[in-house]
């Protein structure tokens, strides 16, 4: 069985990103972190849990992996279930909730094996199950393995706490935070987005520029835990000094309504005073006073919003204004289509993915700093 001290943590990942949350786990301080399908596996105890939580950007959830064992059948899982340190983890008076899937194994019905997982619980610990419960109980079946994780996140992660204006087909902030590491910005350079909708982009890089922890103004599903230390949590959340970076960071968009939105975010994520957002079309965007950057843009793709012949125009547009007025800035152009990128008429390195976002696969195109 599992040691409830130093257990398996997963950071659940969007499909395509996986080894690149794995290099911001290992910048993080999790050593152990290392990328496989689906996300990033470590090992650690329940502050790396609460840290992860806290400081990890890119992660779409926390998994606490308690426990795995090998079940054949349902009688087995009944049996093996109730050995598992239930009560080291969940509280009596919690509601909880299970989700079941089963792939490839002699136990198929994940309704039935949800069952059985879910009355080992309430045995082992008088818990009320609840469909409305915040504490999640995720099973696997798989192989005949059974691996039993508890989602110590609760809501997704990219759901910051401060966001509450989003445009159409929004970036995630856990996908925009690891395309920024992938176009290799740490924080020190100025980052123009010409195309900001809610403000994501800036708004992440800013506050990676100032080391704020993503985390901070969120409540987790671990709070509802009987491995919770409300004292020794409230120290590790504690405010520390912010960051004062040399450089700012701009957005601009076309529509009113984007900008609006993107400067309520800001100033809800704390990052007001050093974001700016204006209304503009990308053919009259210059670059900002000071050194080069990052570009970084996405634009429609034409998947979902707008028309791709259309779009070209667009697109060889962005090119003409980025190549003339950026000299020495690299651009990270995301999109569904190679065509598209091509015709902004910049030399792009091969592209980086393909990367899951909102039912699209979508490739990070990255040029050198233009000449």
């Amino acid at each position: 069985m599992t040691s409830i001290d130093d257990f398996e943590i997963f950071l659940v990942s969007v499909p395509g990103l996986e080894v690149t949350l794995c290099a911001e786990a290992v910048e993080k301080g999790f050593a152990r972190a290392r990328a496989v399908k689906g996300g990033v596996a470590l090992m650690g105890g329940w502050n790396d849990v609460w840290r992860a939580n806290l400081e990890i950007r890119g992660a779409s959830r926390v998994l606490a992996r308690v426990g795995s064992f090998r079940a054949l059948h349902l009688a087995q899982l009944d049996k093996r279930a109730h050995r598992l340190p239930w009560r080291e983890v969940l509280r009596s008076d919690v509601p909880f909730r299970v989700d079941a899937t089963c792939r490839t194994s002699r136990i198929y019905h994940s309704g039935a094996a949800a069952e059985r997982i879910a009355r080992a619980i309430h045995d082992e610990t008088g818990a009320p199950q609840s469909a409305e419960a915040e504490v999640l109980i995720k099973v696997r079946i798989e192989g005949d393995v059974c691996t039993v994780a508890i989602d110590t996140s609760g809501e997704l992660l990219h759901r910051r706490g401060f966001k509450e204006a989003v445009n159409k087909a929004p970036m995630r902030e856990t996908i925009a935070s690891l395309l920024l590491r992938q176009c290799g910005y740490d924080g020190r350079e100025p980052v123009v987005d010409p195309m900001c909708g809610s403000g994501t982009f800036v708004i992440e890089a800013a506050e990676i520029a100032c080391g704020m922890k993503p985390g901070r103004s969120r409540r987790f599903a671990f709070e509802q835990l009987a491995t919770f230390d409300a004292q020794a949590w409230a120290h590790m959340r504690a405010p520390k000094d912010v960051a004062k970076p040399q450089v700012r960071f701009y957005g601009s968009d076309k529509d009113t309504g984007a900008i609006r939105m993107s400067l309520a975010n800001a100033e809800r994520a704390g990052v007001g005073g050093i974001t700016s957002f204006r209304q503009e079309a990308i053919e009259d965007l210059v670059a900002p006073d000071g050194p080069p950057g990052l570009v970084i843009v996405n634009p429609p793709y034409g998947a979902r919003i707008g028309d791709k012949k259309a779009l070209r125009a667009l697109y060889r547009g962005a090119g003409r204004t980025l190549a003339t007025r950026f000299k020495g800035w690299r651009v990270g152009l995301v999109t569904t289509e190679t065509e598209l990128a091509k015709a902004t008429g910049l030399t792009f390195a091969p592209p980086f993915g393909p990367i899951a976002h909102g039912g699209l696969r979508v490739m990070l195109f990255l040029t050198d700093p233009l000449s």
